[in-house]
């Protein structure tokens, strides 16, 4: 094998595990926290802590890798991410669980636009389109992939195997790393560092983050979430104003001016926001609503998964034959059409599920496998640097995003639906004229199951035949409402979605014409 394909198979590698670290943990945290003896609402921090500093982290780090030498710079990630995924495994509580979160993340921000940055310019620019296709299509099916490894993973080996199996990838990256990168022959730039700029950018990505991730806890408007979004605005305002003026800025400026840049950045967001809410609220249905085990739930979301690794390659190389505007507006309109059968039905049988999760996935995959050489296609030097690392940024917004509006959005409609069963629920229990002290317990009973972790039937063999079908009948009633709070945060979606596709079908064609993509 060639020292050229080498290196970036070790780049594949690192961009690999830092994606797949970001969706691993998202149907083992009942596990983990059985395990460490937290809630879940606590253990959150777990995923958030690693995205939060994932995205604050990744801009300057990546500029103070450009001083010591960016191979230098990928090694000592991968070693702390390293090192983060073994504290993270034999973590005892949960303040230890998320110092190795914390340690992954700084690893994670070095690693994944170092991998993307090295692995393109170790190609001529016009045989690009391969690799950051490559980078892509990794990029994708790694985080596609999480929820899969993570049920797979947890039911049959435990749920420290999540951070165990990273170990024996970083010791390949490192002993590859050491043999085939020439950081020896690197010597220092003489890079002036925008501390401003730094400070700022972790500053408003920092806020931002902890804003969305735990605004539906604290409530959107109370103060701790309004002071962390009034923050992040705050700052980043100041952020453009400081780049804006600097010799040297953290984000080039005109990086955004360039127009196949600004579509990409955009499509990224929207395109991993999509993904994201069914890779993460699924599995929350499967488990809860339909009943099924870790494993179960995980293997559901496989068929996401099998379609980006199928579709997203066959999208990335049509990119020379079909123009953008029609890639990437086709990708949200078969994302639109699995939304639509989720919500008309396809959660309640398990064909139809995997139909959606595969028109979900390959709307994806079509997206994700040009939209890297949209991106970065033509870029050089110092732009090319800055666009992998705000692309890495943009690449955690999505997945933040998601999480603020969908599992806000869902348990909006589960509170809903848990009103409107326990209405359903007295007036079924009326009917029977049970002592007061009868019907109080029946709807205590019907609440404690709405709120459970499961959903699961009462016991009816020693009651009397009419109560046992009234109560058959709430339950049915109840697991409807639920489901239909999935189903109505799916069809209100898709308008967004058709809207995305438009924009980018407008913007992707004029590019296309200006000789832009």
């Amino acid at each position: 094998m060639k020292k050229k394909d080498v290196r970036i198979f070790i780049f594949v590698l690192g961009i690999f595990v830092c994606m797949l670290d970001t969706t691993i943990m998202n149907v083992s945290l009942p596990k983990i926290g059985q395990n460490l003896n937290v809630g879940l609402d606590e253990l959150a921090w777990a995923l958030n802590v690693y995205l939060i500093l994932f995205s604050a982290l990744t801009i300057p780090l990546t500029r103070v890798s450009e001083y010591f030498g960016p191979e230098r710079g990928f090694i000592c990630g991968t070693l702390f991410f390293g090192i983060g995924s073994l504290l993270s495994a034999m973590s005892d509580t949960l303040l230890a669980l998320l110092i190795g979160r914390g340690i992954q993340s700084i690893g994670a921000a070095l690693v994944f636009p170092l991998a993307m940055t090295l692995a393109i310019k170790s190609v001529p620019v016009q045989k690009r389109t391969g690799v950051i296709s490559l980078l892509g299509i990794t990029q994708g099916i790694a985080a596609a992939l999480g929820p899969t490894v993570g049920g797979v993973v947890t039911q049959f080996l435990g749920w420290r195997w999540l951070f165990l199996i990273n170990v024996p990838i970083v010791l390949l990256m490192l002993g590859l790393s050491l043999k085939y990168l020439s950081m020896a022959r690197e010597s220092k730039q003489s890079v002036v560092l925008d501390i401003p700029g730094a400070i700022l950018s972790i500053l408003f990505l920092s806020c931002f983050s902890v804003g969305l991730m735990q605004g539906r806890i604290w409530g959107w408007t109370d103060w701790p979430t309004i002071m962390c979004l009034g923050s992040g605005m705050i700052g980043f305002i100041l952020f453009i104003i400081v780049e804006y003026f600097s010799k040297n800025p953290m984000v080039p400026l005109r990086l955004f001016s360039d127009g196949s840049f600004s579509i990409a950045a955009f499509v990224i967001v929207v395109s991993n926001l999509f993904l994201v809410a069914t890779t993460v609220i699924l599995p929350n249905y499967f488990t809860n609503v339909a009943g099924m085990d870790t494993l179960q739930a995980s293997l559901l979301i496989t068929p996401i998964s099998m379609a980006i690794f199928v579709l997203a390659p066959l999208s990335g190389l049509s990119l020379s034959r079909v123009s953008a505007g029609w890639l990437l507006s086709g990708g949200f309109f078969m994302m639109a059409l699995g939304y639509v059968w989720l919500g008309t039905g396809g959660l309640g049988d398990i064909k139809e599920t995997i139909v959606a999760g595969l028109l979900i996935g390959g709307g994806y995959g079509v997206i994700t496998g040009p939209i890297l050489v949209i991106a970065a296609g033509h870029l050089q030097g110092e732009l090319l640097t800055a666009s992998q690392s705000v692309t890495g940024v943009l690449r955690q917004v999505g997945p933040m995003l998601a999480v603020a509006i969908f599992v806000t959005g869902l348990y909006s409609n589960l509170t809903l639906a848990r009103q409107h069963t326990h209405d359903y629920a007295q007036q079924q229990i009326e009917v029977l004229d049970l002592p007061e002290k009868n019907t109080q317990h029946v709807l205590a009973d019907t609440d404690q199951k709405l709120r459970a972790t499961v959903f699961s039937p009462t016991n009816t063999k020693n009651m009397p035949i009419k109560l046992a079908k009234q109560i058959a009948k709430i339950e049915t009633y109840g697991r409807d409402q639920l489901c239909q709070a999935f189903n109505k945060l799916y069809l209100i979606t898709v308008p967004f979605i058709i809207g995305c596709a438009i924009i980018s079908f407008i913007l992707g064609n004029k590019r296309t014409r200006s000789g832009g993509v």
